[in-house]
């Protein structure tokens, strides 16, 4: 599978992700706002990999490969996952996005994450999609407002203790964008 935007390419993982998928999970800045802020390993990121490719067989959803259309160049991912670190918003379906630094500041974000809300509320049918990002995470925050997500809540993730801010958009909030 396989979803064009204007400048990226959502695509399926390939072996070949794992290199640059590992050094963007190694970049201790991209990794600032995730878990507990602590860079992955190599190691991580090839267990990882294995898991975004069977999450794709199990639920008919996952996370995109992101590349740019013009160069080829892996950019990081986005796409649909289950929030099952944050309980209290169960059952959901969460969109999220993860760049290298090198492709910060371009839109990229939000024109992938555009492109993966219409595939979910479209041809995975889902009625409302959640977004979660740290409270100081202010890049992840405007794109979730530039998506039309609305703020649902504030919490704190169980396993780490990091406060996050919840928001959301139904399929008819999107279909009202």
């Amino acid at each position: 599978m396989e979803r064009l935007t204007e400048r990226l390419r959502l695509r399926m993982w390939r072996d070949d992700d794992l290199d640059p998928l590992a050094a963007m999970d190694g970049d201790p800045e991209v990794m600032r706002y995730i878990g507990d802020g602590v860079p992955l390993a190599r190691e991580q990121t090839a267990g990882a990999l294995v898991r975004l490719r069977r999450r794709w067989q199990e639920r008919g959803f996952g996370l995109f490969a992101v590349e740019v259309r013009e160069t080829g160049e892996f950019a990081g991912w986005v796409g649909l996952t289950v929030p099952e670190f944050l309980p209290e918003v169960m059952p959901a379906v969460e969109i999220g996005w993860r760049l290298g630094r090198a492709h910060w500041g371009r839109g990229y974000a939000t024109e992938a994450a555009r492109e993966v809300l219409a595939f979910g509320f479209h041809e995975v049918g889902l009625a409302e999609i959640v977004s979660v990002a740290h409270v100081d995470n202010k890049a992840s925050l405007r794109v979730m407002a530039k998506l039309g997500m609305r703020p649902e809540r504030r919490t704190a993730v169980p396993s780490t203790g990091q406060p996050v801010q919840v928001t959301v958009i139904t399929r008819e909030e999107y279909a009202a964008t």
